[in-house]
């Protein structure tokens, strides 16, 4: 018999993704179905140990118009969270690109509209935010290490606090 307690661990593989076409078709056809559904269908609110999705509206940075793009999040506080993540493609998501350019806008979170701002968090904050993010998907390190660039976590916040505080000032 050989003693294998001393032999160093196997390289851990990184996590199985689909396919882009059925990623980016996964996308459409969810977004056409909270479209189809009258907006009743397609968003819910995150549960303890479960995201939740909503619509996060955009203004094209080069065009002006409007997007929507359904996204995953969780709540901290009165913020939301979500990742800028692409499918875990390796270029930025446009969406986020668009909120980099104009950072307030819009989500419609399962039958409401929120004005939020959005951001990216950094340090600390961040690092938390992200170790969150891993109790919903403990996959989620070895997806990111897919991508060449570190994954965005964007924070949105809400722009009626923002509102309240001014006022007051």
């Amino acid at each position: 018999m050989t003693d294998t307690s001393s032999a160093p661990p196997a390289p851990e593989r990184p996590p199985r993704l689909p396919p882009r076409w059925f990623v980016r078709t996964a996308w459409v056809v969810h977004r056409a179905y909270y479209r189809v559904t009258g907006h009743r269908r397609g968003l819910w609110r995150p549960r303890p140990e479960k995201w939740g999705t909503l619509l996060l509206r955009t203004v094209g940075r080069r065009t002006g118009r409007e997007h929507d793009v359904i996204v995953g999040y969780f709540e901290d506080g009165p913020n939301l969270v979500t990742l800028a993540m692409n499918g875990w493609a390796a270029p930025e998501p446009a969406w986020w690109l668009n909120l980099q350019a104009h950072p307030d806008t819009t989500v419609e979170l399962d039958g409401e509209t929120r004005a939020v701002h959005g951001r990216a968090a950094r340090g600390a904050e961040r690092a938390r935010l992200w170790e969150r993010w891993r109790t919903f998907d403990h996959a989620l390190d070895g997806f990111a290490a897919r991508r060449p660039t570190e994954t965005a976590v964007v924070v949105l916040e809400s722009r009626a606090a923002e509102a309240s505080a001014d006022d007051g000032a």
